[in-house]
């Protein structure tokens, strides 16, 4: 048996004992050593998104993971290896002792590596991923970041190695954003709505921002991108959908503003996961230190007080780390 968070419901999530899962054809079993909760994970767990059944699959939806491979059932991976596990999100199942993945979403990593800060790998990921459908470089242009959890945090730190002249991030918890600053911020708006739309256009000469990053995930912000950005700008629309139903959006703002927008998913079946390799080098490295994104570290059995922390967003929190000892 293994401890396992199960989202007994929409919004409670609880740690519960569970047999471990069996390892098919291609696949490891790997032994969590350190997980992460991303700001998918809430959207999932409290709104229900492509969460159609509870109680959930144990430990779903957690995808944020370093663990140690203790069975193998492929020829790519052996006992004892370190990896980063890398689930499609309908499929991930880190927030529990021990998770079976096929050998497609498991990266190996070097002996020695800090645990819990190449965690944030698998989210730095996916930014780096995002980021590859922009420009090589956005030097001279103004960038806004909606949100400064550590998605937000990780796009300051690729826009500003991208070149980006200014970014501006919009962020209401001053501790994010301070911590923005940190990671490349210029200017912080501490407002949100009407209020922050005008600080926007307030410093960029009326005009709005040539790249807005949509960070959030909520229906307000999705159509707020919109008023954010200068005439034929881009958008990326990064967080994800609060419901699987039509929201409102504001259209016509999208169609009198003219700008381009995607969304980003499917950095998991990247050949090689080159996006994750790129993210553990940029950790291991020393390039970022993403410890000061981490705010707290609690343990599965207490799986329940950690998605309350992240979701009230009490404490100064930004990232809460997932730990596993007690196995």
């Amino acid at each position: 048996m293994m401890r396992a968070a199960v989202a007994v419901e929409r919004g409670i999530v609880r740690c519960e004992e569970v047999e471990i899962p069996e390892a098919g054809p291609g696949d490891v079993l790997v032994r969590t050593l350190a997980a992460s909760i991303c700001g998918s994970d809430l959207h999932m767990v409290n709104t229900g998104w492509a969460m159609h059944d509870f109680p959930a699959m144990s430990g779903h939806p957690g995808h944020e993971a370093v663990g140690e491979v203790v069975e193998s059932r492929s020829q790519k991976f052996s006992e004892g290896d370190l990896v980063l596990t890398t689930p499609h999100i309908w499929d991930s199942r880190c927030f529990a002792d021990y998770q079976a993945i096929d050998d497609a979403h498991v990266l190996k990593l070097d002996p020695g590596v800090d645990i819990d800060s190449v965690t944030l790998a698998q989210q730095l990921g996916t930014v780096i991923f995002a980021a590859k459908r922009l420009p090589e470089s956005v030097e001279g242009q103004t960038c806004l970041v909606v949100g400064q959890g550590s998605a937000g945090l990780f796009w300051d730190f690729i826009l500003t190695h991208l070149g980006a002249e200014k970014i501006i991030s919009i962020e209401p918890l001053h501790w994010r954003r301070e911590l923005g600053i940190t990671y490349g911020a210029d200017e912080t708006i501490d407002a949100t709505g009407d209020s922050a739309t005008r600080a926007v256009k307030e410093l960029t000469d009326g005009l709005g921002a040539d790249l807005v990053i949509e960070a959030v995930g909520s229906t307000p912000t999705l159509s707020q991108a919109f008023h954010l950005v200068r005439d034929e700008g881009q958008v990326v629309l990064f967080g994800l959908p609060e419901s699987e139903e039509p929201v409102p959006f504001d259209y016509s703002q999208m169609f009198r503003s003219r700008a381009s927008a995607f969304t980003v998913l499917g950095s998991q079946d990247e050949p090689g996961l080159t996006s994750y390799v790129e993210a553990v080098r940029t950790i291991t490295s020393g390039e970022i230190d993403v410890n000061p994104i981490i705010s707290h570290r609690i343990n599965i059995a207490e799986i329940d007080r950690a998605f309350d922390i992240a979701t009230e967003r009490v404490d100064r929190a930004v990232k809460i780390g997932i730990t596993f000892d007690g196995q």
